[in-house]
């Protein structure tokens, strides 16, 4: 399993038929040129972006991963925001850590349909940086996938940082089966303008946009449930139509989500019958119809 002080993939030379770190090496490449795809059993990979921070992201992942399996996919939730790891926390497993069956890394389970995997889990406390050069997020990225008892998944979801960094050209490089790209914004301009740049990053390297989500659309008051267009609307169906990709649809700002990712319950599961929860499900509904039904 990776050690978080150290790897030895950031001392490797070209030496690769003889090299021990051969599979997690960055240096390691296949015939193509590329390094080889991750071994593992997934029918569909889907990279969730962004093109800044901000936009509520990892909350769109989380809720995705868990409406995904509440509707009877198998699902693993793998964070790869190496620096800054949310995920545990908002799915209240942040005490766990992840085990080793062998020579392989054992996922967290959340439920009997969703695991989830992240760096959170294998640093010593909460507030422990990560300082990594790429090489080595290249190696735990690798292990992440290649090295762990993910099973038959039907899906991967994959929060990524914020941008176009090391993390999400290596998952590209690395992960089989990848139907493509969620985008996430914010309505306004200055989010939209960003999250272009992850639209062509997508296009650069051959990976389908399978839509937009626009996150933060509208606030609903605590007090009445009127709906306020806090950050403006409709800044994710523009660029949507401007790129000719799906809008996925949008999420409301809604306090209850911010409660849930807090207290470490995922909004879909503290409320059965709010217009959010009707969101995250139009927007898993209109994914699956793109991915599952091309």
């Amino acid at each position: 399993m990776v050690e978080t002080e150290q790897n030895p993939a950031e001392s490797c030379d070209n030496t690769c038929s003889s090299c021990e770190h051969t599979k997690t090496c960055s240096s390691s490449k296949g015939t193509d040129g590329l390094p080889p795809k991750a071994t593992i059993d997934v029918n569909h990979v889907i990279l969730v972006l962004s093109g800044k921070g901000g936009v509520g992201k990892s909350t769109v992942a989380v809720n995705l991963a868990y409406a995904l399996s509440n509707h009877g996919r198998q699902v693993g939730l793998l964070d790869l925001d190496i620096h800054g790891p949310n995920i545990p926390k908002m799915l209240g497993i942040e005490e766990h850590e992840l085990l080793a069956e062998g020579d392989k890394i054992v996922p967290v389970k959340i439920t009997g349909s969703l695991k989830a995997v992240s760096m959170a889990f294998l640093l010593p406390s909460p507030d422990s940086p990560v300082i990594w050069r790429g090489s080595m997020k290249h190696a735990v990225i690798s292990q992440f996938l290649s090295e762990t008892q993910w099973g038959a998944l039907d899906y991967l979801i994959v929060d990524l940082p914020p941008g176009t960094g090391d993390e999400a050209l290596s998952i590209v490089q690395l992960a089989p089966n990848i139907a493509g790209a969620v985008i996430v914004t914010s309505p306004q301009d200055v989010s939209t303008l960003d999250s272009s740049k992850a639209i062509k990053f997508a296009e650069k390297l051959e990976i389908p946009t399978i839509g937009i989500i626009e996150n933060m659309s509208g606030l609903i008051c605590p007090h009445c449930a009127v709906e306020i267009d806090l950050f403006g609307k409709g800044g994710g169906a523009k660029i949507a139509e401007e790129y000719q990709i799906p809008f996925l649809g949008s999420i409301p700002l809604d306090p209850e989500v911010r409660v849930a990712g807090d207290e470490g319950r995922p909004y879909i599961l503290r409320h059965k019958d709010s217009p959010t929860r009707d969101s995250v499900e139009h927007v898993m509904e209109s994914l699956i119809e793109i991915v599952e039904h091309p």
